[in-house]
């Protein structure tokens, strides 16, 4: 569903240039829910922006679906946000209309792409629990409410691929997992693919699979979680953590740092092979001295 290989973007101004992504690579595959975490910063936001059509790509490779996003144009853009992706803001006040009712949130994008449904929308509704509240303002609605009327309201559109950042940021935690238990039942029922942004590794759980940004990068730390383990387990969450090293395309690793800090490697590392492993450890040289 989701290709980035090499992605970069570059924000100019007059005096200063950011490079908030730098080479990122990133698969996600149609049907999947995965989280995507980082510190403030990290570029996991930029990522997001970029795969929802608010942003472009300054180069690399970025493909949703069917769709080349660094190639498309302004119209094309406009009919990808309309068909393939939803999006869902931690303040729900960019996607909701603090006058309508919470069945009219959900009907107004429908009436504006031209595709009004008042039975979907009131399904959407029921959907994230609150088919009990369809006449109700915002303002009657609590903040949990709120941001599930903003969830009804991203899939309006039927897409393909559903992007929320920070979702549950300003929620309790009782209301967090009930917005994570609907994720996961659109995400089973409709076949939406679903990509969350987030600080809280705790998601790690609750999704198939969570991947870590680092200053612009993917980072060589990739959290796995095998949903097959639940049942197993008695209803009980295993979490199967794997490190992995990037390589691209030249044969260049990632190492975290830590690792070559805890080594004492700084510049110039020896390298060997035994014939099944590739071993990196500190310079004989150094060893030696």
């Amino acid at each position: 569903m989701i290709h980035c290989e090499g992605l970069v973007k570059i924000y100019k101004t007059d005096d200063i240039e950011v490079v908030a992504l730098q080479g990122l690579n990133i698969s996600v595959a149609k049907g999947e829910m995965m989280a995507i975490i980082g510190n403030s910063g990290s570029g996991k936001s930029t990522l997001l922006n970029i795969l929802g059509g608010l942003d472009r790509p300054s180069a690399g490779q970025v493909r949703v679906g069917e769709w080349n996003l660094l190639k498309v144009t302004d119209d094309e853009l406009v009919q990808y946000k309309r068909k393939t992706v939803g999006f869902i803001w931690q303040n729900n006040a960019r996607n909701l209309v603090p006058y309508l009712t919470a069945l009219e949130n959900v009907e107004m994008p429908m009436m504006l792409s031209g595709k009004y449904d008042r039975a979907y929308a009131k399904q959407l509704l029921e959907w994230v629990g609150l088919g009990h509240r369809l006449g109700n303002r915002l303002q009657q609605l609590s903040g949990g409410e709120q941001q599930r009327v903003a969830i009804a309201i991203s899939l309006a559109n039927r897409p393909e691929l559903l992007l929320a950042d920070e979702p549950t940021g300003s929620v309790d935690t009782k209301t967090s997992d009930m917005i994570m238990d609907i994720f996961r039942r659109l995400n089973k029922e409709l076949g939406v693919t679903i990509v969350i942004v987030t600080h809280d590794l705790a998601l790690a759980s609750k999704v198939d699979r969570v991947v870590a940004i680092r200053d612009g990068m993917t980072s060589t730390e990739f959290i796995k979680r095998n949903p097959n383990l639940d049942e197993a387990g008695g209803g009980k969450i295993h979490d199967v953590h794997e490190e992995y090293v990037v390589l691209d395309k030249v044969g260049r690793l990632q190492i975290p740092k830590a690792y070559l800090q805890s080594l004492g490697i700084d510049g110039k590392a020896s390298m060997e092979f035994d014939g099944e492993k590739i071993i990196i450890r500190t310079p004989k040289s150094l060893e030696e001295a």
